[in-house]
């Protein structure tokens, strides 16, 4: 301020210093109101108006960069299927669940509240490990599709692993099928280039779109509000739906460094409608156009008849739809929780039910790789484990290649996967899709893959915790405090 006054004149010296005095008073004030109104977090809200206050000019540029939310959902949902056949009544999908399940009748009911998106039935969900089971049957439905294949991937990698789905969609443009491939704006780009779209754009019959494409090489107000979904739906007669990008990585599961072992889901049933849906209001707000999906239509019965829901999520929902779900399903638990995740940095609330779980007597376990592929993160997330250990929580760290499987089992019969990982970017700041199922035969598949992979893992002792130096604990500390930006 000294500097400027120098370089004005005397006499006008008395009415800039009122302008500045006056701009610093409405900047403050106006920031301070949208704080308000707008956030929900105490702890953001004081941090925000403290930066506000005390900088006004920068700390409010600040805010407008990273703490205003941004994204609305412009799309408008249309429903071109006949719902009403496939989606069971909320009563009746009560009467489908086992007997056995003392809390289910409750927890359908919070979970309805939490998010009414019915329950459907009538449906297959068979877990592929890794891209050598999945790949295969990806490429094998596109190939025979003929009316409609619908992706959407956060990574869409150009290698020549991909190529094999570049030459399936060429096929699948000769069957007559309509491909719509949807790819998020960061996710996808390498040294600032999305090389996918290259190979995209000269298929004919195939349009593809980029999810808020950032306009400078990386926009910041943009950095945590991806689309991190993963879907994909061929003839609205089978789904792919779960964790997994598309890349060269998830083939090479014995490579230590390069590759990524990771699970999805075939889905076959009335669920798809659903799942479907999410991709169509993507699309819509990517493009800006109406979709028009092919008509689902379905009369087989499925062996497994399973009772599904699909929820989505992201930073234009105010209820934080996923965390409150997870954080239910929690509360609700009788006898186990199992937790697999590639990243673990939930918010207190979550740790501490976790944490009561524990102290409950159930067997609680959570299941994270050793080494991350954001090293910031693989330190931050340390700062929780000496606390959840010394309450009886059992943290397995599994060995290279990188796991990027997303489980979460409560019991002996319900599940939740999808795309969302266990951090606040997941939770608040990411575009997410899961899948809330309730079957006994699953839970008990997944519940075989995720002790699989405990055999392979080490578990944190709280010696462990406690033999961590000075530096390594000041260094997970400092980590820690970055946890809402991962």
């Amino acid at each position: 301020m000294d500097f400027l006054l120098s370089h004005i004149p005397d006499g006008i010296r008395p009415i800039f210093s009122s302008i500045v005095i006056m701009l610093y008073i409405c900047v403050s004030v106006t920031a301070t109101l949208h704080i308000l109104f707008r956030k929900r977090d105490v702890r953001s809200s004081i941090g925000w108006i403290a930066l506000v206050c005390l900088s006004p000019f920068l700390g409010t540029i600040a805010y407008i960069l990273f703490g205003i939310n941004r994204v609305s959902r412009k799309a408008v949902r249309l429903h071109k299927r006949n719902v009403s056949q496939i989606i069971q009544t909320y009563q009746g999908i009560k009467k489908t669940l086992p007997k056995s399940s003392i809390y289910a009748s409750q927890f359908i009911t919070y979970g309805r509240n939490v998010y009414q998106q019915e329950f459907c039935d009538n449906n297959n969900i068979k877990p592929l490990q890794n891209g050598t089971e999945a790949y295969p049957e990806m490429l094998d439905a596109i190939r025979a599709a003929k009316k409609e294949v619908l992706i959407e991937s956060y990574i869409f990698d150009s290698d020549d692993e991909t190529d094999k789905f570049i030459e399936a969609f060429k096929i699948a443009a000769s069957n007559g099928a309509q491909i719509k491939v949807l790819i998020d704006g960061v996710g996808t780009l390498d040294f600032f280039r999305r090389n996918i779209e290259r190979k995209l754009k000269p298929i004919k019959g195939l349009q593809y779109a980029v999810f808020l494409p950032p306009r400078i090489p990386i926009a910041f107000p943009f950095l945590n509000m991806r689309n991190h979904r993963k879907i994909m739906t061929i003839d609205g007669q089978i789904s792919f739906f779960g964790g997994m990008n598309l890349s060269k990585e998830n083939v090479l599961i014995d490579d230590i460094k390069k590759g990524v072992l990771d699970t999805t889901f075939r889905i076959e049933g009335s669920l798809i409608d659903q799942i479907s849906q999410v991709f169509e209001d993507d699309w819509e707000f990517a493009t800006g156009k109406s979709f028009d999906a092919c008509p689902y239509i379905s009369n087989r019965q499925n062996e497994q008849n399973i009772p599904a829901r699909v929820i989505p999520n992201g930073p234009d929902n105010k209820n934080n739809v996923m965390d409150l779900i997870i954080h239910g399903a929690l509360n609700f638990a009788l006898k186990r929780i199992v937790v697999v995740t590639p990243y673990f940095l939930p918010e207190n609330h979550i740790l501490t039910s976790l944490e009561m779980a524990a102290m409950r007597g159930l067997s609680v376990e959570i299941i994270i790789p050793e080494v991350s592929d954001h090293l910031i993160m693989r330190w931050a997330e340390q700062y929780n484990f000496r606390r959840l250990t010394e309450r009886g929580v059992k943290i397995y760290r599994t060995p290279p290649p990188f796991d990027h499987s997303k489980i979460f089992i409560v019991d002996d019969e319900w599940a939740f996967i999808g795309s969302a990982n266990w951090d606040v970017r997941s939770f608040r700041l990411h575009f997410e899709a899961n899948i809330e199922l309730f079957d006994k035969a699953l839970v008990k598949q997944l519940f075989q893959i995720a002790q699989k992979k405990k055999e392979k893992a080490q578990l944190v002792t709280i010696e462990y915790c406690k033999k961590a130096g000075f530096f390594k604990r000041l260094r997970t500390n400092a980590c820690h405090l970055l946890t809402p930006y991962y």
